[in-house]
């Protein structure tokens, strides 16, 4: 039973932790957005139901001594996609769709193993069963399962990550995958000494097992699909329009799995009449806190609030799925329809959402559809009542009629119209008096003009999620103005101005478009090339915002990852490099490396400088630019803006770097420049080593 055990907890353990390893690899050549991360997921639970399906119809149509040989072999063939290394064939040129791209890239690089370590939970347990025929929980193995998950996802960010590099990561990785495979041999092998009758066999006992029907696996797979539905969109709207914090995923996800654990762990954890107040309350108080305080609830109200009603529903889907699992005879069909219903979960999300809504409408649609599952379950299916049938209080207050049938579907109900009603109110504020509002690969795009009591003072404004990317003024007297984070006295704007005071012409190149607001610093003889990854950025930088249109440069757009564009192009020499290229507030730690900074001085002047913008709430980025630049002997210069409350301007940090001392000496700089405070023992970035951890500020 050991072996068994210690295999399924291998399994799942190499099963999550090679998912942050891979989507690691490849996020640089996607620009480092977020939306990597949930491609790769939806890459994952395909490939899972697939593991599914196939330990389904393994042990469903095949006698048990070809299960092990064709599992055996499979496993063997397996070990020839080692080591799981990315190849550089697969970065983009910038023309493809990103996603395709993705999935393209991780079926040829860890596809196999990824779908044989799938199949091990279910098909495990069947071998278990089959050998020990009398044990009385083998849906403990499956918590087990998930236990062993939720290790490695918070092993990788504080373990892992923080002290070997992702080449390490995969090589490691590859060597445990070796060794499971050796585990798992062994335990197919030992499977086939039990003495236990086959699942899927007629029972020998006299107790007839009622077999699955239809409505059982239609609510199976609709229970899994909304834990996961939920999942990803909780995850998408904390991450998105709450605080980009470094893997701040990992919390709903660390939930999601807790949730499977306490559920399944056989000890009866999950009890609805406990659990459906809490779901009633805080289900409405989410709908809430999408569009309370104008759509941005404090960071310390908001994280605990999404995180626990997503906590609380898990419980409730999951609870209520564990509450439906069928007799061991039937457990690989059941873990099937869960792992289909994980698959339509991410779908829905992933691809349909996307394509029927402008921005992240499915979050509000599915804590409606939640309340009205729990408004339906209690009508269909009874679960044991201990409260009712061991307090007298209770008792008496339902008058004995059972509670699960009349008051938990009313309170489901009332919590029904309630969130409706914030929902439509958070519908109402996002679509209310905006110009445009899209959303793609890469996040959600809004245009919102801002009125004030003075005309002149109206602005309008790009939001990627709830962080603000460039800004205009309405008034065309105003609209040549620098607003935002580009302000004349902004770090990037004391370097622009210095360099147009000293030469005739400059050459500019910018990574990350916006609104596209340091084309006003243009003048008739410069060059500016902005590089942007998004097309709708292009698309309404151009037809919203006046900025490109009305400089006075030559301007040019390049479409695709900066960095990869910047390594297909013959020297550019430009005077001044902007790395501005942030999606909502998350980091792009692709162009903060060693190779990065290598890629930037080929194409930099001898005195050119290289400006970062480093304004963050949760990071500290100023400590990893020095250490880079000190690698290559490079000056830097702090330079922080802080206007007064009654400017159109933003507070803003930028760094400096430069081969040129001499030019960070210029007052026009030194005047408002600070020395970089070093964190100790602070490793260099590097593609294959960075950790944002280490500089969150405090």
């Amino acid at each position: 039973m050991i072996r068994y055990a210690l295999t399924i907890f291998s399994s799942a353990f190499l099963l999550f932790l090679v998912q942050p390893i891979l989507a690691k690899q490849v996020l640089p050549w996607f620009g480092g957005s977020a939306a990597v991360w949930s491609t790769c997921l939806m890459f994952f639970q395909f490939v899972l139901l697939c593991g599914y399906a196939y330990a389904d119809w393994s042990v469903r149509y095949l006698r048990p001594r070809m299960q092990v040989l064709l599992h055996g072999t499979l496993l063997i063939i397996s070990l020839f996609s080692l080591p799981i290394i990315a190849s550089s064939q697969w970065k983009p040129t910038g023309n493809e769709d990103p996603a395709s791209l993705i999935l393209g890239l991780l079926t040829a690089t860890i596809g196999l193993p990824y779908f044989l370590l799938s199949t091990t939970g279910p098909l495990l347990q069947a071998w278990f069963n089959r050998s020990y025929p009398q044990a009385t929980n083998v849906y403990r193995l499956f918590a087990l399962s998930n236990g062993a998950s939720l290790i490695a996802l918070i092993a990788y960010p504080f373990v892992v990550e923080p002290y070997t590099t992702t080449e390490q990561q995969s090589i490691s990785w590859s060597v445990a995958y070796g060794l499971f495979v050796v585990l798992c041999i062994s335990s197919a092998y030992l499977s086939l000494g039990g003495q236990g009758t086959p699942l899927n066999t007629k029972p020998t006992s006299s107790t007839p097992e009622r077999a699955p029907r239809v409505g059982d696996y239609l609510l199976w797979m609709t229970l899994a699909a909304m834990g996961s539905f939920m999942l990803i969109a909780v995850t998408n709207h904390i991450t998105h329009d709450v605080a980009s914090v470094p893997f701040l995923w990992i919390v709903p996800l660390s939930l999601y799995l807790l949730s499977f654990v306490l559920c399944f762990e056989g000890r009866s954890w999950y009890k609805r009449n406990v659990f459906f107040l809490p779901l009633a309350i805080l289900v409405p108080a989410m709908a809430w806190g999408l569009h309370a305080h104008g759509g941005v609830l404090n960071i310390k109200q908001a994280i605990p609030l999404f995180c626990a009603g997503l906590l609380v529903m898990c419980m409730f889907f999951h609870g209520e799925l564990a509450a439906l699992k069928p007799s061991p005879r039937y457990l690989t069909s059941f873990y099937l329809m869960i792992s289909l219903g994980g698959a339509v979960g991410g779908l829905l999300i992933g691809f349909v959402a996307p394509k029927l809504f402008n921005t992240y409408y499915e979050f509000g649609l599915g804590l409606i559809l939640t309340t009205l599952l729990a408004a339906y379950l209690p009508r269909r299916r009874m679960l044991p009542d201990p409260l009712r049938s061991n307090a007298m209080w209770w008792r008496k207050f339902s008058r004995g009629a059972n509670p699960q049938r009349i008051i938990l579907p009313s309170l489901a109900l009332i919590a029904t119209l309630v969130t409706s009603y914030h929902v439509y109110t958070y519908v109402d504020m996002l679509s209310n008096e905006t110009r445009v509002m899209s959303r793609n690969f890469y996040g959600t795009l809004r245009v919102k003009d801002y009125g004030s009591t003075e005309p002149s003072d109206g602005t309008r404004r790009l939001l990627h999620g709830v962080i603000m990317h460039g800004e205009q003024f309405l008034s065309p007297a105003r609209q040549r103005e620098a607003t935002s984070y580009y302000g004349p006295t902004s770090g990037v704007g004391r370097i622009i101005r210095l360099k147009t005071e000293h030469a005739a012409s400059i050459r500019v190149g910018v990574i990350g478009l916006g609104a596209g607001t340091l084309a006003v610093y243009g003048r008739p003889q410069d060059f500016y090339r902005f590089y942007e990854i998004n097309p709708q950025v292009v698309a309404l930088a151009q037809s919203e915002f006046s900025y490109l249109k009305n400089s006075s440069a030559h301007i040019q757009t390049v479409l695709g990852d900066a960095r990869l564009s910047l390594e297909r192009e013959q020297i550019a020499s430009y005077d001044i490099i902007v790395i501005d290229a942030f999606s909502s507030d998350s980091i792009p730690t692709h162009l903060m490396t060693q190779q990065a900074m290598a890629v930037y001085l080929k194409n930099l002047k001898p005195d050119g400088v290289i400006a970062f913008h480093t304004t963050n709430r949760f990071i500290n980025l100023p400590p990893v630019i020095k250490r880079i630049a000190d690698y290559f002997n490079l000056s830097t210069s702090l330079i922080s803006d802080s206007p007064s409350e009654e400017s159109p301007l933003s507070n803003t940090d930028w760094v400096l770097v430069t081969r040129s001392q001499v030019l960070l000496q210029q007052s026009l700089l030194s005047e408002s420049a600070s020395e970089i405070d070093k964190i100790p023992h602070l490793p260099i970035w590097t593609d294959s080593f960075n950790n944002l951890f280490r500089v969150l500020k405090n």
